[in-house]
Parts: C-alpha cells; sequence; structure tokens
C-alpha cells in the first residue's frame, strides 16, 4: 500500500473497492488498509469515510465519530459520509442525531438501501412508529428492480394496500418463490391487522431464504403481536446473535418477556439497552412501564420524568405518570402540560394523552370542570382515530342470546376438557376485577397472571373475518362444532396460558375484562373453568372508563353514549347466561365488596371452592407483579372514596345517564332486558 501515493487514479479506486470489501469480513484489516490510503492521499473523503466505517464495525464509535463528524461537516452532499455518520451515532445511543443525519444522507441519495432500513431502525427505537413504517417500505422500494414489484411497493408507500395485495399475488402466481415479494405481502397483511396470514408469508419467506434478516426481523415483531410469544423469542435471539448489540432487536425482546410475566428480565434489558441508548425518551417510559408493574413505584416515575425531560410533548409519559393513581403532579408539570397544548404542531397521539393527563391533575386539585374539559378533549380526540361501531358490539350480543339457549347448552353438556384450572374474572374495565385478582392471587392455590389475549385471539379466529367489510361466522360457528373440536379448543387455551403460570399452583387467572362476550364459548370448552363477573355502579364504572386512556382494547370507552351502550349491552348479556345457566357466573358487584369485604371474600372462595385463607384479607401484601391502572390501587387496603367519586362530574354526563336508562334506575338489579316486564336479580 505504500506505493499508493505514486499510484494512477485506476491503482487508488481498486484500494478504495478491495478496502470496502474488507469492511464486512475484516473491519481491523479494513482499517488498516484505510489508513494506509490516508498516508498517501491525506485528507482523501473516500478514506476519511472508509477508516470511519472500518472503526465502527471494530466496535469503536467514538473512534470513528471523531473521524466521520469533522468529514461530514466538511463534505455536506457527500452522502456515504453521512449515512456512516447515521450508523455511528446510532451506535453511540444518540438517536435524534443518527435520524438527522440518515434523513440527510437519503435526501442526497435516496437510492442507498440500507440507509432505508437503519432509518427504519432508528425511528422504532424512538417510538415513531409511523415514521419507522415509512422508512421500511422505502427500503421495500429501493430493494426492489422489477417494474411490478415497483409498482407494489409504490402502492405500499402510499398506503393503497388493496392496490399493493392484488398486484403482489398477481406476481406470486408466477414467481412464488420471491422471498421479497412474499415479505411486501406480509407487510400488507401486518397493515391490515391480518397478522396471521402475514407470519405465514414470513414463516415461508425464511424457508426460502433463512439469511434474510430484515423478515426475520419483521417475522418476531408479527408473532409477539400474535402474542406468539415463545416462537417470537426464538426469532428475537436468532437476530441478535448476527447483531448482539442492536437496540432494537432488545428492546422487542424486552416487550416480549413483559408478555410472559419475566419482569425482571426485561428491566435488566432496558437497563442494558439504556446505558448505552439513554438518549431515547420512549425506551425510558417503556422501562417505566416495567418499574410500575412490579411494585417500583419510584423508579417508575423517576424513568417517565426523565423521558419528559428528554422529550417535553411526550404526552404519553406525563399520561404514564397520571395513571399511577397515586401520583400527584406539580405545579410546574400542570404548567409544562398545558404549554405543550399550545403547539399547534403537537402530534395526535401526545395531544389525547396530555388531556387525559390534565383531566386527572386537575380532579386531583378538585378543579372539576377543567378536569372534565381535559377528559372530553382527550376522549374527542382519541374518538375521531379508531374505528368502532356500538351497533356491531349490540349485534354481537343479540346473536350470542339467540344461539346460546337452554338447549343448545344442555346437547353439549359434558363437552369440552374437563381442567378446572382457570378463573376468569370477566366485566368491564374499572370495575373492581383487579382487586378481584388481588384477592384471589392472594390465595395459596391461585397465581395472577394478566389480562390474557388468548380468548380473543381464537374467537376471532373461529369468526373467519379477515376484512371490516367481512361478516364473521362467530359465534353461530360454535354450533357446528364436534366434542373432539371443544376439547381440542379446550386443551389449546391451557397449552397457549401455559407460559404466563410461574409458580406451580393448582388454579390461575385470565383477567382480561372483554372476555365476558365469550362467556359461552368458555363454558363449552372449559365447562369446569369458574367465571366471575366484576359489576360496578353503572355510573361509577362508566365514567372511570371515560376518563381513562387505554392502550388498546376498549375502543368504547371513548364517548359517553358508546361506553353507557356498552355496558348496557353487557348487563343484557350476563343476564341471559344468569337465566340459561343458573349459578355458573358469581357476581361479585364492587359496592358490596367495599361494605362488606370479608363476607364477600368468602363468598367468592366458595364459589371457587377454595378454602379461607387469611392471607386473602391482607391481599394489599401481596408482591405480585400488577399491570392494570389500579396496580397502585390494590396495593392498599381497600378504600371507599372511589364509590362514588362520578358524582364531583354529574352535571356534565347526561348523556352517559340518559343512554344508560333503566340499568342505571334498578342497580344492582337487573331490569328485565327481553320486554316481557320484572327484573332479573344479579345472583
Amino acid at each position: 500500500m505504500a506505493s499508493t501515493a505514486q499510484a494512477p487514479v485506476g491503482t487508488l479506486a481498486t484500494a478504495f473497492a478491495h478496502t470496502a470489501r474488507l469492511l464486512g469480513v475484516d473491519p481491523a484489516l479494513a482499517e488498516e488498509q484505510a489508513r494506509e490510503i490516508l498516508k498517501a492521499v491525506p485528507g482523501h473523503p473516500e478514506g476519511e469515510m472508509l477508516l470511519g466505517a472500518a472503526l465502527r464495525l471494530r466496535g469503536d464509535a467514538r473512534a470513528a465519530l471523531a473521524v466521520l463528524g469533522p468529514l461530514a461537516q466538511a463534505q455536506p452532499r457527500y452522502a456515504a459520509a453521512h449515512y456512516e455518520l447515521g450508523l455511528t451515532l446510532a451506535a453511540l445511543g444518540r438517536g435524534a442525531e443518527a435520524i438527522q443525519a440518515l434523513r440527510h444522507a437519503l435526501g442526497l441519495r435516496p437510492d442507498l438501501i440500507n440507509a432505508w432500513r437503519a432509518l427504519g431502525d432508528a425511528l422504532t427505537l424512538a417510538g415513531d412508529e409511523k415514521g419507522a413504517d415509512e422508512a421500511y417500505a422505502r427500503h421495500i422500494q429501493a430493494s426492489v428492480k422489477d417494474p411490478q414489484l415497483m409498482e407494489a411497493a409504490v402502492a405500499l408507500l402510499d398506503n393503497k394496500l388493496a392496490v399493493a395485495e392484488h398486484t403482489l399475488r398477481d406476481y406470486l402466481k408466477g414467481a412464488p418463490t420471491d422471498v421479497a415479494a412474499l415479505r411486501m405481502l406480509a407487510e400488507v397483511g401486518s397493515r391490515l391487522g391480518r397478522y396471521e396470514d402475514a407470519a405465514n408469508l414470513l414463516a415461508r419467506s425464511l424457508e426460502l431464504a433463512p439469511s434474510f434478516i430484515a423478515a426475520r426481523h419483521n417475522y418476531a415483531t408479527v408473532l409477539h403481536r400474535l402474542n406468539r410469544i415463545p416462537e417470537a423469542l426464538d426469532q428475537i435471539d436468532t437476530l441478535l446473535k448476527t447483531d448482539p448489540n442492536n437496540p432494537g432487536y432488545r428492546i422487542l425482546r424486552a416487550s416480549a418477556l413483559v408478555r410472559i410475566g419475566n419482569y425482571d428480565e426485561a428491566i435488566e434489558v432496558y437497563e442494558a439497552v439504556l446505558e448505552t441508548f439513554g438518549g431515547q425518551p420512549k425506551a425510558w417510559m417503556s422501562y417505566g412501564h416495567a418499574l410500575k408493574t412490579v411494585g417500583r413505584q419510584a423508579d417508575a416515575i423517576a424513568a417517565y420524568e426523565k423521558s419528559v425531560t428528554m422529550q417535553p410533548s411526550l404526552g404519553e409519559a406525563y399520561w404514564s405518570l397520571a395513571n399511577l393513581k397515586t401520583f400527584r403532579f406539580s405545579d410546574a408539570q400542570l404548567a409544562a402540560m398545558e404549554q405543550a397544548l399550545t403547539d399547534e404542531g403537537l402530534e395526535k397521539e401526545d395531544r389525547f394523552h396530555l388531556h387525559f393527563a390534565l383531566g386527572k391533575a386537575y380532579e386531583d386539585v378538585g378543579a372539576y370542570e377543567q378536569s372534565f374539559a381535559h377528559y372530553e378533549k382527550g376522549n374527542a380526540s382519541r374518538r375521531d382515530l379508531i374505528d368502532y361501531d356500538a351497533d356491531d358490539n349490540s349485534a354481537h350480543v343479540a346473536r350470542s342470546r339467540a344461539l346460546f339457549d337452554k338447549g343448545f347448552f344442555a346437547a353439549r353438556a359434558g363437552q369440552g376438557s374437563d381442567a378446572p384450572d382457570p378463573i376468569f374474572i370477566v366485566g368491564l374495565p374499572r370495575a373492581g376485577s383487579t382487586l378481584v385478582e388481588q384477592i384471589l392471587s392472594s390465595h395459596s392455590m391461585v397465581e395472577g397472571t394478566m389480562e390474557l389475549p388468548d380468548i380473543i385471539t381464537m374467537a376471532k379466529r373461529l369468526g373467519g373475518k379477515k376484512k371490516r367489510n367481512e361478516s364473521s361466522v362467530y359465534p353461530e360457528v360454535l354450533g357446528d362444532l364436534s366434542a373432539d373440536d371443544l376439547k381440542a379448543l379446550g386443551e389449546e387455551y391451557l397449552e397457549r396460558t401455559r407460559i404466563q403460570r410461574k409458580l406451580g399452583r393448582p388454579f390461575f387467572i385470565d383477567k382480561m375484562p372483554n372476555n365476558f362476550a365469550h362467556t359461552g364459548f368458555i363454558h363449552l370448552i372449559l365447562p369446569n373453568a369458574k367465571i366471575i363477573d366484576a359489576r360496578r355502579h353503572p355510573l361509577g364504572c362508566c365514567f372511570s372508563a371515560f376518563k381513562q386512556h387505554f392502550a388498546r382494547g376498549q375502543n368504547f370507552t371513548y364517548a359517553q353514549e358508546d361506553v353507557a351502550r356498552y355496558y348496557r349491552d353487557y348487563v343484557a348479556l350476563m343476564a341471559h347466561f344468569d337465566a340459561v345457566l343458573p349459578g355458573r357466573v358469581h357476581r361479585v358487584i364492587y359496592e358490596n365488596m367495599v361494605a362488606d369485604t370479608e363476607a364477600e371474600i368468602r363468598r367468592l372462595l366458595d364459589y371457587c371452592g377454595l378454602p379461607f385463607e387469611e392471607g386473602v384479607l391482607r391481599y394489599y401484601e401481596n408482591d405480585r407483579a400488577v399491570r392494570t391502572a389500579s396496580s397502585e390501587q390494590v396495593r392498599k387496603p381497600i378504600f371507599t372514596d372511589a364509590v362514588e367519586h362520578w358524582r364531583h362530574f354529574e352535571p356534565w354526563i347526561g348523556p352517559m345517564k340518559d343512554t344508560l336508562g333503566p340499568i342505571l334506575e334498578t342497580y344492582p338489579e337487573v331490569p328485565d332486558m327481553t320486554g316481557n316486564g320484572g327484573i332479573h336479580c344479579t345472583e
């Protein structure tokens, strides 16, 4: 290499090409070659870029930055230098600067294929899912050369999913093993919420091309969304073997560990990532969620406050503080939230989170009119972003009542899995179900888990609905299932939830409240499981849900009429099961539990067939992980001040009261829901 100074241009180009090839196989030798080149042609931009890349790949990102920072500043139009600078800044945990550098590189050269993927990874770590999706779509677009695939990629980038799907399916008829096309079609499926289809396509893609890293990352993400956590972890571990320090893979692993209740391990992962990539406010927020779940409230508060210090407009972090329920905002924090709302460019998600947080802040100081105004604005903003039709829910309830009569269940008596293990706690969110769970999980024979999505996932699969305008065949399809089918479904549920059971206790709790809509399904596949309906005063429950922002799954809570109608449908369905399966469901009235705790606990244990233990009366001493909004409240003795807290807001909840109608007037008894007169009792 010493002769390079006198070498002709062609020889220099050959040296650069040789060094570039070495980057992927021997970064140390690439560094040596780059330094030799720079001895011959000091300050040459390409030589500096190759040296910086070699240093980064050797793991010395600080030395790489010392080379690439000045180079990028001196060469503002040298795309490769800015790309390498972006990768180096990302390796140093300087995410915002990395994103800026990568965007600059792509502005100069949109054909830098891997820069789009790097930008997607950086945006994912920063919590910008929309931006990441767009960057990944651009990566796909830049990766394909076939005109038909390019057409599909453009449609995908423009979110014209029907066009992209049609084009890709047509293309795959002639090229069924094209892994790029399979991955693109999987991306279409993911965006449409058809995760099972996406998983199958990605699995096929990886069968054909096991080293297709981008597809494997997609596959791990889709498996995570499907709650197939052991499989997701297998894919993540494979990814980490290729790139052990990749923060995106590590954060995804931490999130998967949380899903299966491995909180301590997840916290260790978050801490290790944040030690290097500490400039990521949303990563700090996720860390805070894990800390909150295991009861480390002070540490959780510190993590949330660190995230808003880094990003003062991060509404979800403020809401996370408010959602601790026992946290009180300072005057300075309240002013900061109000100030953030004045920014016209504030993201919609940040805006509605801030409104919910301010609603809680003003409620805590007794400024109820101001509080309600923020709750109302937050709900209206959130309602605009979701797809919820109250008629669909009412139709499901009506179809369930029509199908599940006494004869239907009598004809299937004794079928399903005979395992008694699950205890389902159903109802509406904010109805006291976490309290019931905490009490039962304080018993030596019962393990608390979390709100498990498995019954809902299985019901959706049986329904066969893939598009918004398609009709589901659930619950009617249950009538076509054989005894063997029902037993297999019961066993499937037990197998799917086995990973959640850590303590070896004979019984475990599934606290997904929305499972009330699947009471008939649960009874058919698990006839010996216990079903507990946690119920709270209609206005106490509905208003508490209205002022709560849920991360997912409770789209009925963002309008007064919607939440009240959902409550009314719920009461009607449970009254129906009381009639056709008398005594099958045990009801816990929240106000009764507050008024006479020991008596209600004894009734609850009797229903579950559990002997009384003194420990259940001291449920607040149980240090188990609690994932719901009530996590801090159930770590204290039962309190009565929330029973009628809705009365502070009574002047503004007329639509809720009007929609509830007779349900509100007869509570806790249930008015006749068939129009035949009379009242159904709650027990």
